[in-house]
């Protein structure tokens, strides 16, 4: 029971000097990260081809308060994703380490919605990624 009902996801508030304001993020929950990662396998036709907003498709997950609340919506990342590619690759690699998405994983997305798939190194990634 208290591993159930234990509040294991983290927040991290990061300064967007950029935005005139900072932010929160937060650890997405398994569910989260394995239907995303889904969403971009089938996106990509796996890798096959790019995903647009890959980054503001993660970062409107983990946008959040500070008590954790998400701040946007799945229908935001479009409009997120016109913001600067800087301040957007800031806030994945936060997000991405909160989630415990490791760089290896975050760069093969990238690599994979980019349309070019890397065979250079292995991915511990599910195999539904690869």
């Amino acid at each position: 029971d208290s591993i159930l009902a234990a509040d294991d996801l983290q927040r991290e508030p990061v300064e967007v000097p950029e935005w005139g304001c900072g932010v929160w993020l937060r650890c997405l929950t398994g569910t989260e990260v394995d239907a995303w990662q889904q969403r971009v396998q089938k996106l990509t036709d796996g890798g096959k081809k790019p995903m647009p907003n890959l980054r503001a498709s993660l970062l409107v997950k983990a946008l959040c308060d500070s008590e954790g609340q998400s701040l946007l919506a799945d229908a935001d990342a479009e409009a997120l994703g016109k913001q600067s590619s800087a301040v957007l690759s800031r806030l994945f690699d936060v997000a991405s380490r909160l989630s415990a998405l490791s760089k290896d994983d975050a760069e093969d997305l990238e690599k994979n919605s980019a349309g070019t798939p890397s065979d250079d190194s292995p991915s511990d990634l599910p195999a539904t990624l690869n």
